[in-house]
């Protein structure tokens, strides 16, 4: 037989059979009773309000001037000299003569010069130099020497574009040719032309081209003199009014800028002295200066 379940004992009313036993509510939290002081203050007295607002307003007031004085020191001149040397010390910056490259670079053309040969079936190479644009639109200055007697006229520019070109005026005097160009790059940057009416002697300048078909070369100097007379080896032919520089030009200069240390066009490099006949460069150069040069291209003078 099942034995029947058995429950304790209580002290209160027994609950209706087979109802779980109730638990005993926890005792309520007593409560501690407030000062007397602030049993007597009334919160909803405008005053409270007005007050509180007070208190927040002087507190904006004290974190404001806080900030203003504790804002940051001005730089001063010292400083700034102290972050410059800073750089210096630690970057390497580009020469003055790299940076005048940069400049002139876009504008410097390789010139060629080829005549027929003798069954008609070739190109032959006749005169290789530099030329510099002037006029974005294609238009060159070189030396005459460089294409004269060349039945056709090839340029190479700073992108390797290649295009055949024409001549469009001369300066016999002065060693000079114009060309123009028959095709141009859309990005064609023409040579910024400086006076030479404040050039010294002993100022630095940067001549580019294609000594012996290599380049473009650069080659880093200064000017040695002013107003020089130059004779061609053979006495037929003389130019006057020269810069007389010392930067690097052989055979293929020819024709090429001969810029400051801005890259700004001061002349165009037209011969070396040499008094043996190995027709290369022992200290001596000439320019035409860009006034005469820019003559040459219909151009008024500075």
């Amino acid at each position: 037989m099942r034995k029947q379940a058995l429950y304790s004992s209580s002290s209160k009313a027994s609950a209706a059979p087979g109802a779980p036993e109730a638990l005993p509510e926890p005792p309520a939290p007593a409560r501690r009773p407030l000062p007397a002081a602030l049993k007597q203050l009334d919160f909803t007295d405008p005053r409270w309000l007005w007050s509180a607002i007070v208190l927040l307003a002087l507190a904006l007031l004290v974190s404001i001037a806080v900030g203003l004085h504790q804002r940051p020191r001005q730089l001063t001149q010292k400083d700034v000299n102290a972050a410059v040397l800073k750089t210096l010390e630690t970057t390497v910056l580009p020469s003055a003569a790299s940076r005048a490259y940069e400049v002139i670079r876009p504008s410097v053309v390789r010139v060629m010069g080829f005549v027929k040969s003798k069954d008609g079936k070739e190109d032959l190479e006749h005169g290789v130099g530099t030329g510099v644009v002037i006029v974005d639109k294609g238009v060159i200055l070189t030396n005459l020497h460089v294409v004269h007697g060349a039945q056709t006229i090839k340029l190479v520019f700073f992108d390797g574009l290649e295009s055949s070109a024409s001549v469009i005026g001369v300066q016999p005097e002065n060693d000079l040719a114009v060309l123009q160009a028959h095709k141009i790059p859309d990005d064609l940057v023409a040579a910024t032309m400086r006076s030479t009416a404040d050039l010294q002697p002993g100022d630095e300048v940067l001549t580019v081209g294609f000594p012996f078909g290599i380049g473009p070369s650069a080659s880093a100097g200064v000017v040695s003199g002013l107003k020089r007379t130059f004779r061609s080896p053979e006495g037929q032919h003389e130019i006057g009014n020269l810069i007389q520089f010392d930067a690097a030009a052989n055979p293929g200069n020819s024709g090429g800028p001969l810029v400051t240390m801005d890259g700004e066009l001061v002349g165009i490099v037209t011969a070396i002295l040499n008094p043996s006949k190995q027709r290369t460069f022992i200290g001596i150069g000439f320019a035409v200066p860009i006034e005469n040069a820019a003559v040459a291209a219909g151009m008024p003078p500075f």
